[in-house]
């Protein structure tokens, strides 16, 4: 018996779905988002704004809530629609996005924002199919925009819902071998009616109550129906691979410091790890080689001082930097390259915002002064 079916057994603890006893936990206890509307705005009739769903969805993929809360504040308060977005230029798109990570999201941030906009006459298609086909939307973040800003029957899988329906259906495959499994169960449980807060649900379960670690399992609104919790040890699903250990890599910043405490910036290129962001000159790593580490690959001759050493980990390989500084004249800078005074305005990922604390301490915080101020 699936367990949609077992969910509509008679006798049970509680009547109704699986997906109505959720939903109707979701009405009392769900969480205050700033990118989302409350279930009592929508039995009012109002409906999510397609833009900021789809904000919201990209900045939160690998990423946890409580750090996309300010930027999708900022982005939307600076760009409220579409149309603003896609008129943005690039560069100041990546400054905002500038600490977030995964940064080919914000490149494709700017490439859907610009179909959307011109060749989509400001309206984002409301199906799946249609929204799988724009520029940094995969299978779960389609399935999420057009459950929640479309109220489409979409099952939406994340991390959250993974963990819930392992424990649901007590699923003993490991991840990532257990997804269709998983997929199956949550299409199985999809109402037809409020899909997107039976999506949303789903998600602030796995959040706040079906968590990782010591799940809350006598307040869960499904405990009557949860195998796992029958067997006596939720918390020990979902089963998982062993994760292979991430390979390391060195390599070295140079940190170059003007009269009037300008930093010497440059940018990377456009594709490729960190693309399009700012970066301190520094030898060549990657995620598959070494750099230099020492000041012969630095990009001038001048008294370089050991700063210290930053460690920064990437999706698949740790990244030792060892960072240089040295105090310089004014000097030429190939093109691409510029001086900074204000380094906290710049498009800097957070290794490099490591690399120039070690060199100036205070300097990428938030109150500190501009440099040379």
């Amino acid at each position: 018996m699936s367990l949609a079916e077992e969910s509509r057994k008679p006798g049970g603890a509680e009547t109704g779905t699986i997906a109505a006893r959720l939903i109707a936990w979701y009405d009392r206890h769900h969480r205050e988002l700033p990118w989302r509307m409350k279930p009592a705005e929508l039995a009012a009739g109002r409906r999510p704004d397609p833009y900021r769903v789809w904000l919201s969805e990209i900045m939160l993929q690998q990423t946890t809530v409580e750090a996309v809360k300010p930027y999708f504040r900022a982005f939307t308060e600076r760009w409220p629609d579409v149309k603003a977005l896609a008129a943005a230029d690039p560069d100041d798109i990546m400054k905002a996005w500038a600490g977030l990570g995964y940064y080919s999201r914000a490149r494709n941030l700017r490439k859907c924002a610009e179909l959307v906009a011109g060749t989509l006459g400001g309206q984002f298609p409301d199906a799946v199919e249609g929204l799988a086909r724009l520029p940094g939307i995969g299978p779960y973040t389609a399935a999420a925009i057009a459950a929640i800003a479309f109220d489409r029957s979409a099952a939406v899988v994340d991390g959250n819902v993974e963990r819930v329906i392992a424990r649901l259906a007590a699923i003993e495959v490991p991840l990532p071998q257990a997804k269709p499994a998983i997929r199956a169960a949550v299409e199985a449980l999809v109402p037809a009616e409020r899909p997107g807060d039976f999506a949303q649900a789903m998600m602030d379960l796995g959040a706040t109550i079906c968590t990782p670690r010591r799940p809350s399992c006598m307040i869960c609104p499904l405990n009557a129906d949860c195998r796992a919790l029958g067997l006596g040890d939720p918390e020990r699903l979902p089963l998982r691979e062993a994760k292979a250990e991430k390979p390391g890599r060195i390599g070295a910043a140079f940190v170059a410091v003007r009269n009037d405490v300008a930093v010497l910036l440059r940018k990377r290129k456009e594709d490729g790890l960190l693309g399009g962001m700012a970066e301190v000159p520094g030898s060549a790593w990657t995620a598959r080689r070494d750099g230099e580490t020492e000041t012969g690959a630095a990009p001038f001759p001048a008294d370089w001082k050991l700063a210290g050493r930053v460690q920064h980990v990437f999706t698949h390989f740790a990244l030792d930097l060892t960072v240089w500084r040295a105090d310089v004249a004014e000097l030429t800078v190939p093109q691409g390259w510029w001086w900074s005074n204000d380094i906290r305005a710049e498009a800097l990922p957070t290794v490099m915002k490591k690399a120039l604390e070690v060199a100036i301490p205070g300097v990428t915080k938030k109150g500190s002064r501009a440099v040379g101020q």
